[in-house]
């Protein structure tokens, strides 16, 4: 009973809060200075909630396609958050792509084609997952219509100082970010994905 109960009450938190990561990873559009930053570090954030949420269920059930299915619930819980929010007035012009589906497929994949060898979606899943999520997320970035514009129109003057870019950081974070979320996402990847299925043999 408590564990069953521990599942759900995890599967809920961790959609939720994949899903508010990904509100704001909407927000380097009000950044110019700081897009490149904004999105590798998004875009790793996004690979690791979703990477553990997504092991967690998928060797909590056993059946090879969960993971697909947990990463349909994060778009869904995405899909009524930002329309919320743009219901609001919030300066959402762009569409939500459901990016993790790819890369939960991936896991999915791999779980099936290794006949259910956690070791094997540790590793190989964790790393397909962290290399291919920050590209399909690039999908996110190209539908923005003119970051600039949009951040000119929406100003934002109650930015705490800590949020206030103050030069441009073009190149200082690698001319890559792509590269670097996946190279970062590939590494860290593994370890939540041994997190995920941690969970379920406490």
């Amino acid at each position: 009973w408590l564990r069953r109960c521990t599942h759900y009450l995890f599967i809920v938190v961790v959609a939720v809060n994949s899903t508010l990561l990904t509100i704001n990873a909407g927000d380097y559009i009000f950044y110019t200075d700081w897009a490149w930053t904004s999105y590798t570090v998004f875009s790793i954030s996004q690979t690791l909630m979703l990477i553990v949420g997504a092991t967690y269920y998928l060797t909590f059930t056993g059946v090879p396609g969960t993971a697909t299915y947990y990463a349909l619930i994060m778009t869904v819980y995405t899909w009524i958050a930002k329309a919320a929010w743009f219901s609001l007035g919030y300066p959402y012009d762009f569409i939500v792509t459901p990016v993790w589906l790819p890369s939960a497929m991936l896991l999915d994949l791999v779980y099936w084609a290794t006949k259910k060898n956690k070791h094997s979606l540790i590793l190989f899943g964790g790393v397909l997952v962290g290399m291919s999520l920050p590209l399909f997320n690039m999908v996110n970035l190209i539908t923005v219509a003119d970051p600039l514009e949009t951040a000119f129109k929406y100003p934002r003057p109650t930015l705490p100082p800590y949020m206030t870019p103050i030069e441009p950081q073009v190149g200082k974070f690698y001319n890559s970010p792509v590269a670097l979320g996946a190279g970062a996402g590939a590494v860290l990847g593994c370890t939540f994905a041994a997190l995920g299925c941690k969970l379920n043999t406490w």
